[in-house]
């Protein structure tokens, strides 16, 4: 008997009645399955019993804020792409802020949407690859970063949480101390339309490992070519 191949699920939620059908529509026609829904409690509600791979999420929700249902998303498992009509640089740094991973503009192409959606998938199922292949840990200045939960600990410090976008980023980091990585090495496939995207992620990601982000000891800028590592790292 050959075996079910279950579609990934993608939950989209999106006010407009009309656009959330037209979107799921599309993400069926190339095989996902998608459950929309109109607000955010809702979606929220959903997630006890069903947890997606992705979910698309619309900031002007009726019930709720959706970078609020953005950051609540942040600690799972589940990849978060903002769609939304303010497209203002403010918004688009917050939504990474809180742990997006991608964020597209009102109107759009729902073909466009759905290779966004394709690109992230690859780069959830490579990481998750790469999670059983790499070793569990690894230490640098006092810290341990463990890549499967994307997790810092430091022995004064609180423990610390990346987003998946975040984690990518230090673990191409880790993996090649003081060797300079350019801005493409480091965002890889999660690579989006606008260049502030890494500076955003850069950013939060020093607040949390560096003693004085402001002038960063760990992380080093190269001006002109990228970012550089300094510190021993040993994996486990």
């Amino acid at each position: 008997m050959t075996p079910t191949i279950t579609s990934p699920l993608i939950y989209v939620v999106e006010d407009e009645i009309d656009l959330g059908e037209l979107i799921c529509s599309t993400l069926a026609t190339f095989r996902y399955q998608a459950k929309h829904f109109s607000a955010g409690i809702a979606a929220l509600e959903a997630l006890h019993k069903q947890q997606p791979e992705i979910c698309i999420v619309d900031l002007n929700l009726p019930d709720m804020d959706g970078m609020e249902l953005v950051r609540q998303l942040e600690d799972k498992e589940i990849g978060v792409i903002i769609v939304s009509g303010r497209d203002g640089l403010t918004d688009r740094v917050l939504g990474l802020e809180f742990g997006a991973d991608d964020y597209i503009t009102k109107p759009f192409e729902p073909r466009e949407l759905v290779a966004r959606v394709q690109s992230l998938l690859r780069r959830m199922r490579k990481q998750q690859s790469n999670a059983l292949e790499q070793p569990k840990l690894a230490r640098f200045a006092n810290w341990v970063f463990q890549p499967d939960s994307l997790s810092l600990k430091h022995p004064e410090k609180p423990e610390e949480s990346l987003s998946r976008a975040e984690g990518d980023m230090l673990l191409a980091l880790l993996k090649h101390p003081f060797q300079i990585l350019s801005r493409d090495q480091l965002l890889g496939e999660n690579c989006v339309p606008y260049d502030r995207s890494i500076d955003v992620r850069m950013s939060r990601l020093r607040k949390k490992i560096e003693s004085d982000p402001q002038h960063p000891e760990l992380i080093k800028t190269v001006y002109g070519a990228g970012y550089m590592f300094t510190a021993e790292v040993k994996w486990e």
